[in-house]
């Protein structure tokens, strides 16, 4: 798996009135260098529409292209990987099923993503570290103690998610984050890539100082 720093996720809800390729695109050329596509309400058709034109997307400026849940999908347009919840497939047959693909699991605490380095995620997404709206049934905050310890425990990459602005970013970091998720704040911006190289600056800038 290539390292990344800035992973984004599609959310069309934040930008009504915007096409979905075009708001994805601008987040790339700001800097997002990891890219899931996540729809829980769109028509199976609508959905294989969206996925093969970010898959497209993906190809041309040559990131990861991950899709959220949905294994036959991420089969079916060539995904570079999956990424799944805690109630989703488990890792065994998600592996069995997409072979070499990635696999990228969420966890929320410690001993969740403990099992997910031991059955052989490729990395983990740590969070919500703060409360969020992108998600309906979204767990409780495990706030910023937890990437800490994901940080001092776990090997294989893991993203921090969930309630990441630019505002707060900076603490995030600090706990012990190298990469970061953040949905709302940016393809919900009015400026998409603006945003997102504010992200990679404050990732960059942080970074040196805290691991200097």
């Amino acid at each position: 798996m290539v390292d990344f720093s800035l992973y984004a996720i599609t959310g069309e809800n934040f930008h009504p009135g915007r096409d979905l390729v075009e708001v994805m695109e601008e987040a790339i050329l700001g800097g997002a260098d990891i890219l899931q596509f996540r729809d829980k309400t769109s028509s199976k058709a609508e959905m294989l529409h969206k996925a093969k034109a970010l898959r497209v997307l993906t190809r041309k400026y040559g990131i990861p292209y991950i899709v959220n849940d949905d294994v036959e999908l991420a089969l079916e347009v060539d995904a570079d990987g999956i990424h799944l919840g805690q109630g989703d497939m488990p890792i065994e047959e998600a592996r069995r099923r997409v072979g070499g693909k990635i696999i990228g699991i969420s966890t929320h605490a410690l001993e969740e993503a403990r099992l997910a380095e031991q059955q052989g995620a490729d990395y983990i997404g740590a969070g919500p570290v703060y409360a969020t709206k992108t998600k309906a049934d979204a767990v409780s905050p495990v706030g910023l103690s937890y990437i800490t310890e994901v940080a001092e425990n776990i090997s294989i990459p893991f993203v921090a998610i969930g309630g990441i602005k630019l505002s707060n970013v900076d603490e995030v970091i600090r706990a012990g984050a190298r990469r970061v998720c953040a949905i709302s704040e940016i393809v919900g911006s009015d400026d998409v890539a603006g945003t997102c190289r504010a992200f990679i600056e404050k990732l960059r800038s942080e970074g040196m100082r805290e691991w200097s």
